[in-house]
């Protein structure tokens, strides 16, 4: 069997490692092009990219994977079965007829809710107590194919994106291992979803990364965990972008004695403490403007900060 996977970030290089650590045959991967990444822009390969290549693997990296000759690049390898894991792109009608077995996904979140591109950034931005994977087969809407299987995944009050990433994507290649065979079989099962349940989980923007001192501690502690370690929160201070990358509640509701969302409360060796709309935040680790990212108490130690001014 000829089996071509999909995948662009480390999420996905655990499902690929296991697919040839049992001994299927992987005859190709198609992965998202290089990117610039870093301050001086160095084109870097995928972490799937690198992990092919690692296993001799012909790899793949259509801008367009709908372009025609991108289609055919795909078909020319006589896919069986192909197996996708946040690759990044929609795949075709085109694509989606290829294989016999047709097209699997491991999808990072139990679906019909998040489907889309950042399901486990929204899951914790959202306040989620649990998530999980879900293997799926492909269709030509937005994570709206039959579902095979889930596992599901407890959020702790600790996790962050990153974390979680790291949790999903060893579920995920384990929920495949064991599905795999059944899937070849044609014993797994085809659990249709529900739309009226469906939620989606559309890929971050600007704005969300930015923090709304107006909600309340626990909402601004789930925004901040979701975006790490990726990119961080951020708010403006002397009409500068400052960047938060670490904060903690400090106090669940009231504070401040009626002071503005944004409103910076305390300075200390223990960090920065901020009104929101409902209780205050302890900001633990930032990063000003043209510096790098640092422990609060070492940004403080500037004396540039002072209490009562506001974050906006």
């Amino acid at each position: 069997m000829n089996i071509v996977f999909m995948g662009t970030p480390q999420f996905a290089v655990p499902s690929l490692e296991m697919l040839l650590a049992e001994g299927y045959n992987v005859v190709g991967v198609v992965t998202q092009p290089d990117r610039p990444q870093g301050r001086k822009k160095v084109l870097t390969p995928t972490p799937v990219k690198e992990a092919a290549l690692k296993h001799g693997i012909p790899v793949l990296q259509p801008s367009r994977l709908r372009a025609p000759e991108a289609v055919a690049e795909v078909a020319a390898l006589k896919p069986d079965l192909i197996v996708t894991a946040a690759y990044g792109q929609i795949l075709p009608k085109a694509v989606l007829d290829l294989p016999k077995f047709g097209c699997l996904n491991v999808h990072g979140s139990l679906l019909p809710k998040y489907r889309g591109g950042a399901p486990i950034q929204r899951s914790i931005i959202n306040g989620e107590k649990e998530t999980g994977v879900t293997l799926m087969y492909m269709a030509e809407g937005l994570d709206t194919g039959d579902m095979i299987a889930k596992v599901v995944v407890p959020i702790e009050y600790i996790d962050t994106s990153g974390t979680i990433f790291d949790k999903l994507s060893t579920a995920g290649a384990e929920l495949l291992k064991e599905q795999l065979p059944l899937i070849i079989e044609g014993r797994a099962d085809r659990i249709p979803q529900n739309d009226a349940e469906s939620t989606y989980a559309p890929n971050l923007t600007r704005e969300d990364e930015k923090i709304d001192w107006s909600a309340d501690a626990e909402s601004i502690r789930n925004r901040v965990r979701g975006l790490l370690p990726f990119s961080g929160g951020f708010t403006t201070w002397n009409g500068d972008v400052f960047k938060v990358w670490e904060l903690s509640v400090a106090k669940e509701s009231g504070g401040g004695s009626g002071q503005a969302p944004g409103t910076v409360l305390a300075l200390s060796d223990k960090g920065i403490e901020v009104q929101t709309g409902s209780g205050t935040v302890l900001l633990t680790r930032v990063q000003p403007a043209g510096k790098k990212a640092m422990p609060a108490a070492e940004f403080l130690r500037g004396g540039q900060m002072k209490t009562g001014e506001v974050l906006s």
